[in-house]
């Protein structure tokens, strides 16, 4: 009986949690940041009382950046770095580039992030904040990846800073034809074709030389 009480107590609290999460969601991809108040989304959500968010995350940064992570497959991909450390490049990095289309083709994801950069760009404290929550995370976790590679022979020596920032910036062109460069549609190249191609071309340039 008891044990059912408990198990009871904790699926509520995973569908409260995962009811703020869907709830902020909605409110920062229409509202923004700023816009989004902790108020605002205890009621979108149902609560009582906007009190219970903080049951359940400290301040709305953390409520945001739990949203990020709920929202965003490339952060999922990249939250365990140990188990993808030994594996082939050929295997991993298109893994990291999929995970980064499959963000930016949810169309609720698109415009979550339209708002967000453009509050950014006129609030640098929430510009470093979406620095840290994703960027960070994902140019982290490929600089210890690639420096890994190049331990095991499989990559030649190179400033891995440079590499993690060359390998994002073959990816953002084609995810900018759906956020806010139409026009880079026009010529039909899929997310798999490009990744193909970039792939090759980034691994092509980093072979150890015979």
């Amino acid at each position: 009986m008891e044990c059912s009480i408990k198990e009871d107590w904790l699926a509520e609290e995973v569908d409260r949690r995962g009811q703020i999460l869907d709830a902020a969601f909605e409110e920062f991809s229409t509202k923004g940041f700023k816009g989004a108040t902790i108020k605002s989304i205890a009621g979108a959500a149902g609560l009582q009382s906007p009190a219970l968010i903080y049951w359940y995350f400290p301040d709305k940064e953390a409520l945001f950046d739990a949203v990020l992570h709920t929202h965003a497959p490339l952060r999922t991909t990249v939250d365990d770095p140990a188990s993808m450390m030994d594996r082939p490049p050929e295997e991993v990095l298109p893994e990291i580039a999929r995970a980064y289309f499959a963000t930016v083709n949810n169309p609720v994801s698109q415009r979550m992030m339209k708002l967000l950069v453009g509050e950014a760009m006129r609030r640098p404290g929430l510009a470093d904040m979406l620095g840290r929550a994703t960027a960070a995370k994902v140019l982290g976790f490929l600089k210890q990846y690639l420096s890994r590679q190049v331990e095991l022979g499989r990559l030649r020596p190179h400033d891995v800073r440079s590499g993690a920032r060359a390998f994002v910036g073959m990816l953002i062109p084609q995810a900018a034809g759906k956020i806010v460069f139409p026009a880079l549609r026009e010529d039909d190249l899929t997310d798999e074709e490009h990744l193909k191609t970039a792939i090759g071309i980034f691994l092509e340039g980093l072979r150890p030389k015979d």
